[in-house]
């Protein structure tokens, strides 16, 4: 059988991430005995899927993540909640430059690529959100924002305040966003512009 070279690197992780996973023993009972916790997982897992160039069930996409990714770390410990974050996540931490907000609401299928150098203090975030590295979702003395479903963000944008971003909006690199963007829409530039309408259906 000729590998390609990726798939064999995904493979020698996988079977890492199993020959360690005593060390997840807590986080594997979380994920096991709570159903609700299990479902926001398996939907990050789905959409994280793609990274990787081999097709993992989901038991084996959670070892995969959790002892190689320390930013899919970091949103692990907020699903379980702050409680359980703080008594099992010490020993093996998420990344320091990816900070997300405790009292933010995610919704299912959070999909992140390198996301260094990311903040996300938003009131809310909707299914499906996407997001790069160096994206600031935060708070200004009006509060902070919410965001809808099926949003993305690109590298190096902010969204600042009491704000509300619709369903179905794509936000440019760089783009610098402080008031109210609505459903199906792209928008770029500092400040942010609208600069195509998307049909419901895109």
């Amino acid at each position: 059988m000729n590998l390609e070279p990726k798939k064999i690197r995904d493979l020698l992780r996988v079977i890492g991430a199993c020959c360690f996973s005593w060390l997840y023993v807590p986080h594997i009972l979380i994920y096991t005995l709570n159903s609700k916790v299990r479902h926001l997982i398996n939907s990050d897992l789905d959409v994280l899927s793609g990274q990787t160039t081999i097709r993992l069930p989901h038991t084996l996409a959670f070892f995969h993540q959790l002892h190689n990714n320390r930013y899919y770390r970091k949103l692990f410990y907020h699903r379980i909640g702050p409680a359980w974050s703080l008594l099992i996540g010490w020993y093996r931490s998420g990344d320091c430059s990816f900070l997300i907000s405790p009292t933010t609401r995610i919704g299912k299928g959070f999909w992140f690529a390198h996301p260094y150098s990311t903040v996300l203090n938003a009131e809310s975030i909707g299914d499906n959100f996407r997001c790069l590295h160096c994206t600031t979702i935060g708070s200004r003395k009006s509060g902070r924002p919410t965001i809808g479903n099926n949003v993305s963000i690109g590298c190096h944008a902010c969204v600042l305040g009491k704000i509300s971003i619709g369903n179905n909006v794509k936000i440019g690199a760089g783009s610098v966003i402080v008031k109210d963007i609505p459903d199906n829409c792209v928008v770029v530039g500092n400040p942010a512009k609208i600069v195509k309408q998307l049909t419901s259906d895109k």
